[in-house]
């Protein structure tokens, strides 16, 4: 529906499908599902789809569980990230609150649950910034401290943050190294975003990255 409501004019199939992440099949077959629901879903196979304004979804419904899985990947967003992240986890909640039937709206608010806070971070890096970089492509020009104290200037091309136990990691491509690399948030003293973007997709990279992590594994 998100795709649709994008697109202005028609949209083929295969571009819903590409976006969607599922096949051409999946998607002739949600559509069917979505004009036998009421959506103004005008098109066919192979001439391509366009929603007509005036549909919305019936409301959305969770099991308690389902809820609680929810409730608790949003506190530990807010305790263990950084506050821009935090902010969005609180108004995913809020906006799944406001389509919830209202007796199950006291799920979201149930503290069986406890998710603890982090250690305060003491890097002064903002990983909303390095989110930014990672969705831009933009390279990273950093001051990194290696475990024996010495200092090193490294452009690194971002392409995931690690949250593992207390700590934070960015992963990367080191220009110096030229391979992936792990870098402790807490041992960059200094960071510069580039205008310079790296080349190839994000995604791609973090495939690489994986895959040569399983090799080493091995």
């Amino acid at each position: 529906m998100q795709v649709l409501r994008r697109h202005r004019g028609t949209v083929s199939g295969e571009v819903l499908a590409r976006e969607a992440g599922v096949s051409l099949r999946t998607i002739r077959r949600d559509v069917a599902t979505l004009q036998a629901m009421g959506a103004d879903i005008d098109g066919s196979p192979g001439v391509g789809y366009i929603l007509r304004p005036g549909f919305l979804l019936p409301p959305l419904s969770f099991t308690e569980e389902e809820l609680q899985a929810l409730v608790a990947g949003a506190k530990w967003v807010s305790h263990q990230t950084d506050e821009t992240l935090a902010l969005a986890a609180q108004n995913a909640l809020g906006k799944i609150s406001g389509v919830l039937p209202s007796e199950m709206r006291p799920a979201l608010h149930d503290d069986a649950l406890y998710i603890g806070r982090k250690k305060e971070n003491t890097s002064g890096l903002d990983l909303a910034h390095v989110r930014r970089a990672m969705r831009e492509q933009r390279k990273m020009l950093i001051a990194y401290t290696d475990q024996n104290g010495n200092v090193s200037e490294r452009i690194i091309w971002p392409i995931m943050i690690g949250f593992v136990e207390s700590q934070r990691f960015i992963a990367g491509w080191c220009e110096l190294r030229e391979d992936f690399r792990l870098f402790r948030a807490d041992r960059i003293v200094k960071v510069n975003f580039l205008d310079d973007r790296y080349l190839g997709s994000r995604r791609q990279l973090v495939k690489e990255w994986r895959a040569k992590e399983e090799l080493r594994r091995r």
